[in-house]
Parts: C-alpha cells; structure tokens; sequence
C-alpha cells in the first residue's frame, strides 16, 4: 500500500543504490539504469526508458527525472535537451525542466506537481554523453508552471544526513555550484575519451574505467583552460600522475619524453613502461579537429622542460 512512509523507505533505498553506483562508476549506465534496485526482494526501476519523468506504480510521489545527452545526428526534442548543460554552466540559481509533451494535467506533468507541492526530493539523471547519465541527489521541483509548460529544478546539498530543500539563494547556488564542477569533470572526460576511442593517449590501454581525462592546460587558466577536447588527453592513472608531475612530456609534434630523473632509475616492471615510452609518438584520435593543440602542448613542454 502506498503511503508516506513507505515511499520514504523506498526511496532511501534507491537513492542509496544510486549512490553506490556513482562511487564505482564514473557515470551512471542506461543499463544500469533499467535494473533497477531491490526493495524488501521486489525488483523497482529506477526510470522510465521512454520517458523522462518517472513515478514506481509502488511509490506515492515522483522518484527521478531523466535528461538525455542527444545521439549525433538524433533529434532533440525538447528544450531542456539544448539549454539545461548551458544553464548550469551559466551558474542560474534554477534550471529548466520540460513537462511532457503539452497537457500540463497529464500524468507526468502532475507528478512533477505533486513533487513541487510536496518538496519531495528526487534523483536527477542528467545526460553526459549518449547513453550515460551522473545523477545528482537530492534534487527538488522549485517551480511549476502550466503556462510555459516547464517545472524549475535546483540541487540541495549533496551527503547531508537529512535531505531538505535550500531555502535560501546561497544554499541553492552553492547546490548549483558542486554540480557545475561535477558536470564539467563528467562531460570533459566522456568527450576526450570517446575521442580518443577509449585508449590511453600514450599507452594504448582500452580500459576506459582506468582512464582520466587530463587537462593539457589546468582549467585554472581562464584562457586556455577551457574543457574542449583539444586541451585533453585520455591518460590512465598511472600516466596521468606522471605527466601532471612533469615525469613525462609532449611536444608540439606529438613526440614523447621522459624525464631524466625516471631514466636513470632500475626498480621494476611499472617504471621499465614508462620509461620506453621515450622517444615514442602520441596516439592520436581518429578526428583532426580533436587533435591535442599544439599551442597548448608548447607550453605544457616548456614546463616539462623546466621540471627536467
């Protein structure tokens, strides 16, 4: 039977379980997605795949809203798709979310009420990359409106012991805040490391959970810094501490070196692979547009070169 406790406890469960898959997974799968979670040894999805806007028939209240990334080459069809990364990098106290389709009685369009009406917290699924979602827990309905058609979201704050909606503009720009950091780090890394079809720039490695998306130039700097693939290089752990330490080194041709300081060390297998990457060539992506900028890397090696 549905009621306000039960739907408490249900969705402590799947927030629990959806936080435990963000701690393991850079980003969220859609299959992951659709198995859902296991409550008292019933199976309850955790969305809707052909809708956004999603309610369990076990819970009282809206449970999740879901923003896909757009496939290349696939339609968008609602605004929210274009304008939400936009919003938030934007640092807008609220974000858009599009009702479904143009009855705002219909029912996902009332749940998103009744959440709004409730100050219910949900999980947002938001896309970075087709297919993958980071979810942001809690989320809240701040606005509905019948009108425009649109419901307003802001973020709470996030590993609070109790979930409660901010109430105050800093407390929703601070929410905001994290989940711009969150979505630049998400969306730059699944940009670089599908550019560079999930390898490792230097080693090759295939396995893209070992991957980092590092930055040529640190986004510290507002005029180089920018998160464009050109200024990434997919790294695995090891290689990524390595050229962040200025171990390793790029220069504007793509060529590899290793600081004098690792060739003249003997300790092992690990130190043996890095070291023969000296004098060895970047893999590069299969796009000329994504190739590393060699402006970047100019500087980048000048740096190395300082550190050597």
């Amino acid at each position: 039977m549905k009621s306000d406790v039960a739907d408490t406890l249900m969705r402590v469960a799947a927030f629990g379980h959806v936080l435990k898959l963000s701690e393991t997974q850079n980003n969220i799968s859609a299959e992951e997605l659709r198995r859902g979670f296991t409550f008292e040894g019933e199976r309850i999805p955790l969305v809707n795949p052909q809708r956004g806007i999603f309610k369990p028939r076990q819970m009282q209240y809206l449970l999740s809203i879901r923003t896909v990334f757009p496939r290349p080459g696939k339609p968008v069809w609602y605004d929210d798709q274009r304008q939400v990364h936009r919003q938030i990098f934007e640092s807008r106290e609220a974000v858009d979310y599009a009702f479904m389709g143009k009855n705002p009685d219909a029912a996902d369009n009332r749940w998103l009420r009744e959440a709004f009406e409730n100050r219910i917290p949900v999980i947002y699924f938001l896309g970075v990359a087709p297919g993958l979602y980071q979810a942001i827990i809690p989320t809240y309905i701040s606005g509905w409106d019948a009108n425009a058609l649109k419901a307003q979201i802001v973020f709470g704050i996030q590993n609070q012991a109790d979930y409660v909606a901010p109430e105050s503009v800093n407390e929703r720009c601070y929410a905001l805040q994290t989940v711009k950091q969150r979505l630049h780090q998400a969306s730059f890394r699944e940009a670089v490391i599908t550019a560079y079809n999930g390898r490792c720039a230097l080693s090759g490695l295939p396995e893209q959970r070992l991957l980092d998306a590092a930055h040529i130039i640190s986004d510290k700097d507002e005029r180089l810094g920018q998160p464009v693939v050109p200024n990434g290089l997919p790294l695995s752990k090891i290689h990524h501490a390595a050229f962040d330490a200025h171990l390793i080194g790029i220069d504007p041709d793509y060529r590899l070196h290793v600081s004098g300081r690792l060739l003249d060390l003997h300790e092992g297998p690990m130190l043996e692979a890095l070291k023969q990457l000296e004098g060895g060539v970047l893999h590069l992506p299969a796009r000329t547009k994504d190739y590393p900028d060699r402006d970047r890397l100019a500087l980048r090696y000048e740096q190395f070169k300082v550190a050597a």
